[in-house]
């Protein structure tokens, strides 16, 4: 069930949801808009001409900010690492989904390939997978409405949350875009 936006309000005000810095405006009949954070990760050529997904991606991608007045392009293909204003903690009786903006969606901009789920228990503020799927450039300012957050209820309140040690989550906490942690999945490939 999709919570609506007096649920969500109800659940703000109970501290069950956090979502700070947070303007009333921003929610909507059934989300909360999210904002796009000055620091961006753009991502570099790599001499081997691919990226593997058990290597540490250091170096892989070097932090950029967005113009503080003015527009960044995103470019035709181009895809960076972008993160939220917003911090967001998640309770254990919900599941957020991050979705884009419709007008957004309609010029070609992306703000997730595959990372629109938030699990009950996360803390943080939450990397946006920006791509540009049109023909042309696309403008991208400090702090735009990037996104917005839904809200669903549990049939329960799940036993572990992220950030659970037995889980391995790895983004736990972050403040800021992060870069994959994927080639911690095969940490112990790599060491036989």
């Amino acid at each position: 069930m999709v919570l609506s936006d007096r649920d969500i309000r109800r659940e703000i005000a109970s501290g069950n949801i956090v979502i700070n810095p947070l303007d009333e405006g921003d929610i909507q009949p059934a989300s909360v808009d999210l904002h796009l954070a000055e620091e961006v990760l753009v991502f570099h050529n790599r001499p081997e001409g691919y990226v593997d997904v058990r290597a540490d991606p250091a170096g892989l991608t070097r932090i950029d900010l967005l113009p503080e007045k003015g527009p960044r392009l995103l470019h035709p293909g181009e895809f960076l690492l972008g993160g939220t204003v917003e911090d967001i903690h998640v309770p254990a009786h919900l599941v957020a989904r991050l979705e884009g903006k419709s007008s957004l969606g309609r010029i070609g901009l992306i703000i997730h390939s595959t990372a629109g789920f938030v699990d009950p228990g996360w803390q943080g503020k939450l990397t946006l997978e920006l791509g540009n799927i049109s023909r042309l450039p696309i403008t991208l300012y400090r702090n735009m409405k990037i996104g917005q957050l839904s809200f669903l209820r549990l049939t329960s309140p799940a036993e572990r949350l992220y950030g659970d040690p037995a889980l391995g989550s790895r983004y736990q906490g972050q403040m800021g875009a992060t870069a994959s942690r994927s080639h911690l999945d095969y940490q112990n490939d790599l060491a036989d």
